[in-house]
């Protein structure tokens, strides 16, 4: 039987670690998820068990170089953000891999901004002040708070780099991982600021590979990627497919709407309301704005389930309804006791979730003339949302959009010239309009 030549992509979020095989029509063949649990740190604070990550790539990998089904052509990573992977001489993972969501030392937060400046320094790297959320801040204070550790660190990757070093042994950095809200990059003069210099941190992190390389090659027939940041490999397939201005309101755990037309630099104002600027694999800076509304989402439908005993999943049976809709905008959902039902109460919550995402999605927006919202990700599919969005944005075109795995597509076409015969296509995205 003759083997279909094949990428392979591993995709890791925070929830689930996924794998796919994509032909050369970018069809998935193959696919496995693990929902991987958490351990814990030295502070009893929850975070990604890196071994147990670690084996699950390796073993997956072995299993999938032994399937007859598959010759294997390539191998790339996309993988979430704000996480560091910290390495000895010897190169073994020599600490947790902290979770971003941890929460930041006050008196390490003042010690940093007076020295660099809270004025300034956020609108240079793009960064709002988000503690661990930016990665670089993660290294500063080891350095203060663990000097030993730190001092035995000889090399910090990226979670994407370093699943690339897991299979290729090559260590590197990138500019999609670096250009997300780190603080580790200057915006305005396109290169390491001068803090990660004079606290001894550049010496840590290996030198920068551009997206579309290739760290290294197995047995010299399967090229290994570099590994991109997740938000921004889930970018690519729109920009591959679609030449209209577009915002890309990419929803899971963050939603986070991305408008790759706008560069211009941020606002305090926007810094301020958790807006940010992600590099690009080319170096450009594209203008971004998060809302924690995934995780919100689940944290209300698990509380609205046990309150009016429902399934979990009950609200993917709610179907939408208008006259629903709350006429007082300030009215709450956080009290279940006052809602007669679960769809009534889910609606309430909806409308206020949406409320946010317009108020999030309209700082990317401006000054650009942008026409078009995408929607991928878990909301995409869920009808309140949709419906929702489009009536808050009733002059705009709001799509659904549907791709298989958008942050593992983009992560295969980045290398596309090293694992696939056949031109990158250009109709990857099946487009829903909501009106």
């Amino acid at each position: 039987m003759k083997k279909t030549p094949v990428i392979i992509i591993f995709d890791v979020g925070k929830t689930n670690k996924k794998i796919f095989a994509f032909d050369e029509d970018y069809r998935i063949v193959y696919k496995d998820s693990a929902p991987l649990p958490e351990i814990k740190d030295e502070d009893g604070f929850p975070c990604e068990d890196i071994f147990s990550l670690t084996a699950w790539v390796k073993n997956k990998f072995e299993s999938l170089m032994h399937d007859s089904r598959f010759n294997i052509k390539a191998v790339n990573f996309s993988a979430y953000g704000a996480s560091f992977v910290l390495l000895n001489e010897q190169k073994k993972v020599i600490a947790p891999l902290y979770n971003y969501l941890k929460p930041y030392p006050e008196n390490l937060k003042k010690q940093f901004y007076n020295v660099y400046g809270l004025a300034d320094f956020p609108c240079v790297t793009a960064s709002p002040v988000l503690g661990s959320l930016n990665s670089g801040m993660q290294l500063y204070r080891l350095k203060y708070e663990k000097p030993e550790l730190f001092n035995k660190i000889k090399y910090a990757l990226h979670l994407p780099q370093y699943l690339s070093f897991v299979l290729s042994g090559s260590l590197h950095s990138e500019i999609t991982s670096i250009g997300c809200h780190t603080n580790l990059w200057n915006f305005q003069t396109n290169q390491y600021h001068d803090w990660v210099t004079r606290e001894g941190v550049l010496e840590k992190l290996p030198p920068i590979k551009t997206s579309e390389e290739v760290a290294a090659s197995i047995n010299s027939s399967i090229m290994v990627g570099v590994g991109l940041h997740d938000s921004s490999a889930a970018l690519l397939p729109y920009l591959k497919s679609k030449r209209e201005s577009f915002v890309l309101l990419s929803t899971g755990t963050w939603c986070i709407s991305l408008n790759p037309f706008n560069h211009a630099e941020l606002s305090k104002e926007e810094l301020t309301n958790d807006c940010l600027s992600y590099l690009t694999i080319e170096k450009t800076p594209i203008k971004a704005s998060r809302l924690f509304s995934g995780a919100e989402h689940d944290e209300f439908v698990k509380k609205a389930s046990k309150h009016f005993r429902k399934p979990l999943n009950h609200y993917e049976n709610i179907v939408y309804d208008t006259s629903l809709n709350p006429s007082d905008l300030n009215d709450s959902y956080s009290d279940l006791n006052r809602f007669n039902s679960y769809k009534e109460a889910y609606h309430r919550f909806m409308y206020k979730l949406i409320q946010k995402q317009k108020r999030s999605t309209d700082f990317v927006l401006k000054p650009t003339d942008v026409k078009n919202i995408f929607v991928d990700g878990g909301f995409s599919q869920n009808t309140l949302f949709m419906n929702g969005l489009s009536k808050v944005y009733r002059e705009m075109k709001v799509y659904s959009a549907t791709i298989a795995q958008a942050s593992s597509i983009g992560a295969a076409l980045v290398i596309h010239s090293y694992w696939n015969t056949k031109s990158a296509p250009s109709n990857l995205i099946d487009l829903k309009l909501f009106s």
